[in-house]
C-alpha cells in the first residue's frame, strides 16, 4: 500500500508539528520515485472518533498534491525555481488539502508540475521530467505530471492536480490512471495558484475507481443519494474520427460494455460539430471579431481556439507583472505563448462569457440528468520524449478540440484507462452535465470493471478482425470523405480521409484527397506534407503534384511550385491547369 510506503518517509517523534518537511527541494529526478516528487512531507489526519461513531471516510489512504497547493510552512513552487526564490512560505494550508486530511487521508508530498503549470506535456527542464511508469520512453503529460506518475507508480493512493485545459485529464490518459475533472466552481480554489481562473478546476487522480469514488464524495462534499444508472450514453462520432488509432479500439469497448450492463437501447450517437454549431452561435461571432473574416471552421476547432485564447489572456492577467519584473528563464514554447501580444476588447470578453454560458446550456440540454457523453480523452497517443510532434499544429488542434469541451462548458469529465495499444496506454472520457458529479462518479464505479474486461477482449481480437476488414473499411471512409468534400464540408472530409489513412496508410489517393480538403481549409503546410507522402507512394500521381504545387505557391515557394506543375505536365502533357499554373508562376518569378 502506498500509505505504508509513505510511513518510511516519516521521522519518528516529530508528528506534533502537524507538517513535517522531510527533505529539501529536489533539484533533479530521483529514480526511486520516478521523479514525481519535488518535496516530501507528512500532513497527519486527526485521531479517529470514539465508537460508535464511524471512522474517517478516507482512513488508511495516502495522497500527494501538485506544487500549486499551499501547504503551511512550505513555498508553493509553481514549477519554477524563480517563483520559489521570490515568494514566501505559505502561512496556511489550502482548504481542499485540509478537507482530505480531516477526512482521514495522509498527505505525503508535493509533486512536479510543468513550468508555471502552463503546458499539457509534462516536461520541466528545471526539475526534470517525471518518468511515465506506463510508457517510460514517452512523456507523462501535464501539467500535473508528477501527480499522475505518483499514482501510476503506486507511491500514493490518489493525488490532486489542477485541470485548466487538460492538466489532470492528459497525464491520466498518458500514464494509464483515472483522472477526474469536477464541475467548474464546485471545489474551492482558495490557497491554490491560479493558471486561468475561468478554466481552472481542482482535479483528482487515482488507480482504483472505488478510491476515486470515496475521495470524490469528500472532495465535493456530496451528500448520500440513491445511485442512478445512465439512461442514455451518447458516442460523439465526429470526436472519435480524430483518434490516431483505429477508433473501434476505444468506441467498441464502450459499446460492448454498455450493451451488457444497460442494454442496446441506451446507446445513441451524436455529431458534436453540428450540435455546437447550432447551439453555441457566439463561437463564430468571437472568431469573426478576432480575425475579421467569415470562414467555415469546425465548431469544435473554434472551441479549442477560444479555450487557448482564454488561457493565455487570463494567465497574463494573473502573472504578467511577475514575469516582467523577474524575467524567469522559460521554455521557448511556453515563452512564445505567454509573451504573445493578446488584447481582449470589452465586447470580446462578453462574447467569451456568452460562449461559456451557451456551452453549458448546450451540454446540459444534450445530457439532461441521466446522460453520459463519450469522447476520446486525447486524439494522439503519448508522444515520445523529445518528439517534435507536441509542437505540431495537428497535435494541438486535435488535443484541445477534445479537451476544451469540458473546460469551456464547466461540465464534469472523467478519464478512464482502457488497457494498451502498441505498448502505450489507451483511454476514453465520460462527460456529465454541470453539477452531475455524483452521477458521473456512480457511473464510473458501475462500469469500470466491465470496461476493463471488454478492453482486454477487444485488444486481443482486433488484429484478426482488422486484417480482414481493414482495406474495405478504408475505402468506405474514403467514399464518405469524397461525399463530404462534394458537400463542401472540408473538415468532415479531412476526418474521413484521416480514418482511411489510419486503416491503410499505403494508399496515395487517401493522402492526395486529404490534401485537397486541407487546401480548401487554408492549411497549406498539411496539404504539402500529404502530397509529398502521396508522391512517395505513387510517383505518377498527377493530382498530388498539382495540389502540392498549389500549396507551395500559397506558401511562397514559387520555384518548387513551378517544378511540381511542370512535372505534372510531363506526366500528363494535355493538363491545362498544370500548364497555366506553371506559366503564371514563371512570369511572377521572373
Amino acid at each position: 500500500m502506498a500509505s505504508h510506503a509513505a510511513n518510511l518517509w516519516v521521522l519518528l517523534g516529530l508528528g506534533l508539528a502537524g507538517i513535517l518537511l522531510m527533505t529539501k527541494r529536489l533539484k533533479k529526478t530521483i529514480k526511486a520515485d520516478f521523479g514525481a516528487f519535488i518535496q516530501k512531507l507528512e500532513l497527519l489526519p486527526p485521531p479517529q472518533p470514539a465508537p460508535p461513531k464511524a471512522p474517517h471516510p478516507l482512513t488508511g489512504l495516502s495522497f500527494a498534491v501538485s506544487d500549486l497547493f499551499d501547504i503551511e510552512g512550505s513555498v508553493t513552487g509553481f514549477g519554477h525555481p524563480d517563483w520559489v526564490r521570490t515568494h514566501e512560505a505559505s502561512s496556511r494550508t489550502s482548504p481542499v488539502v485540509l478537507s482530505l486530511v480531516e477526512g482521514g487521508a495522509t498527505c505525503v508530498g508535493k509533486t512536479v508540475v510543468d513550468e508555471l503549470a502552463y503546458s499539457i506535456h509534462g516536461e520541466n527542464k528545471h526539475y526534470s521530467t517525471p518518468t511515465n511508469p506506463a510508457a517510460p520512453a514517452r512523456i507523462p503529460g501535464g501539467s500535473s505530471s508528477g501527480a499522475a506518475v505518483a499514482v501510476a507508480a503506486n507511491f500514493v493512493d490518489f493525488s490532486l492536480g489542477i485541470d485548466t485545459l487538460g492538466g489532470v485529464r492528459v497525464p491520466a490518459a498518458f500514464c494509464g490512471v483515472i483522472g477526474f475533472r469536477p464541475s467548474y466552481g464546485v471545489v474551492s480554489h482558495t490557497g491554490i495558484i491560479p493558471v486561468a481562473s475561468s478554466l481552472d478546476t481542482v482535479g483528482l487522480l487515482a488507480k482504483d475507481p472505488n478510491i476515486l469514488h470515496r475521495v470524490g464524495l469528500v472532495l465535493l462534499q456530496l451528500p448520500f443519494s440513491v445511485q442512478r444508472n445512465p439512461r442514455q450514453i451518447l458516442l460523439a462520432d465526429d470526436c472519435f474520427q480524430l483518434l490516431k488509432i483505429p477508433m473501434e479500439r476505444v468506441s467498441q469497448v464502450v459499446i460492448n460494455s454498455t450493451e451488457k450492463l444497460f442494454g442496446r437501447q441506451v446507446l445513441k450517437h451524436e455529431n458534436l460539430e453540428d450540435y455546437f454549431s447550432s447551439k453555441v452561435p457566439s463561437l463564430k461571432e468571437f472568431y469573426r471579431q478576432k480575425i475579421n473574416v467569415d470562414l467555415k471552421i469546425s465548431s469544435i476547432r473554434l472551441l479549442a481556439n477560444v479555450a487557448q485564447f482564454l488561457q493565455r489572456y487570463e494567465f497574463k492577467c494573473a502573472h504578467e507583472e511577475w514575469i516582467s519584473s523577474e524575467k524567469p528563464v522559460l521554455d521557448s514554447a511556453v515563452s512564445t505563448q505567454i509573451n504573445e501580444t493578446l488584447d481582449l476588447t470589452d465586447k470580446e470578453i462578453e462574447i467569451c462569457k456568452s460562449i461559456r454560458n451557451e456551452m453549458r446550456l448546450a451540454v446540459n440540454s444534450l445530457l439532461k440528468d441521466d446522460g453520459i457523453l463519450v469522447i476520446p480523452t486525447t486524439a494522439h497517443p503519448p508522444p515520445k520524449l523529445g518528439s517534435k510532434e507536441i509542437f505540431s499544429e495537428d497535435y494541438h488542434n486535435c488535443m484541445f478540440s477534445l479537451l476544451s469541451i469540458a473546460s469551456i462548458s464547466g461540465c464534469c469529465q472523467v478519464t478512464l484507462p482502457l488497457g494498451y495499444h502498441d505498448n502505450y496506454p489507451v483511454s476514453v472520457s465520460f462527460i456529465a452535465r454541470h453539477s452531475g458529479d455524483r452521477f458521473l462518479l456512480d457511473t464510473v464505479q458501475t462500469m469500470y470493471s466491465s470496461l476493463q474486461e471488454h478492453a482486454d477482449t477487444v485488444a486481443k481480437s482486433k488484429l484478426s478482425r482488422n486484417a480482414v476488414n481493414q482495406e474495405q473499411s478504408a475505402e468506405v471512409a474514403k467514399e464518405k470523405g469524397n461525399q463530404a468534400y462534394k458537400d463542401k464540408q472540408w473538415q468532415k472530409a479531412v476526418m474521413f480521409y484521416t480514418e482511411a489513412i489510419k486503416l491503410n496508410g499505403n494508399n496515395a489517393t487517401y493522402y492526395s484527397n486529404r490534401a485537397a480538403a486541407y487546401l480548401e481549409l487554408g492549411s497549406f503546410l498539411q496539404a504539402e506534407a500529404d502530397c509529398t507522402k502521396a508522391i512517395d507512394l505513387d510517383k505518377k500521381n498527377v493530382k498530388a503534384y498539382l495540389r502540392r504545387g498549389t500549396a507551395r505557391e500559397m506558401l511562397g515557394y514559387y520555384k518548387e511550385a513551378i517544378e511540381d506543375f511542370r512535372y505534372a505536365l510531363v506526366l500528363e502533357p494535355t493538363n491545362k491547369r498544370a500548364a497555366l499554373s506553371a506559366e503564371r508562376l514563371r512570369k511572377v518569378f521572373q
